[in-house]
């Protein structure tokens, strides 16, 4: 559905292109995470907990929020959730016991391993619309499209801290 806002033409295309990113973004999602669910018991958080540490290695919970861009006291619950399972383990930093720093166990790696390979060919499925030129495009362009938000988002927050001094 195209916006029926009859702002500027750069307006109505900002838009635009937010709703059909949003809606195709829920599409997908409606595709690959309810099985998830159903099948593993998995969350679409607990998945990037998982898949970032299986492939970063341990990281401390900060970088790991930040990784999955989610707030660090939602991955508290979820981290709490993991390692209850027996999924992830949370250990001090030897360097710096403010630190906790997370990784993954072999029980973790061994649940990711049993879902992952079905994971990926619903994502393979659900982007077979596009080919691998256009896949690649969407991918520059949605990084593209990210590094200009959050480098916006920093300037708003330098105007907020420059605004209260």
């Amino acid at each position: 559905m195209a916006t029926h806002h009859s702002g500027t033409e750069q307006e109505r295309g900002a838009l635009d292109a937010y709703i059909k990113l949003m809606r195709s973004t829920i599409a997908v999602n409606a595709r690959l995470m309810p099985p998830l669910l159903a099948e593993y018991g998995i969350t679409s958080t607990q998945l990037g907990v998982l898949e970032a540490l299986s492939h970063l290695g341990a990281m401390p919970h900060c970088a790991l929020a930040g990784k999955l861009l989610v707030s660090a006291s939602n991955l508290t619950t979820v981290l709490d959730n993991l390692e209850r399972d027996g999924l992830v383990r949370r250990d001090r930093d030897p360097h710096d016991r403010r630190v906790s720093m997370t990784s993954l166990t072999p029980a973790g790696q061994a649940r990711l391993a049993s879902f992952f390979p079905q994971h990926v060919q619903r994502l393979v499925d659900a982007m077979s619309g596009l080919d691998a030129s256009e896949q690649f495009e969407l991918a520059r362009l949605c990084r593209k499209l990210g590094r200009t938000a959050a480098a916006l988002e920093g300037q708003d927050a330098a105007a907020t801290i420059a605004r209260s001094t």
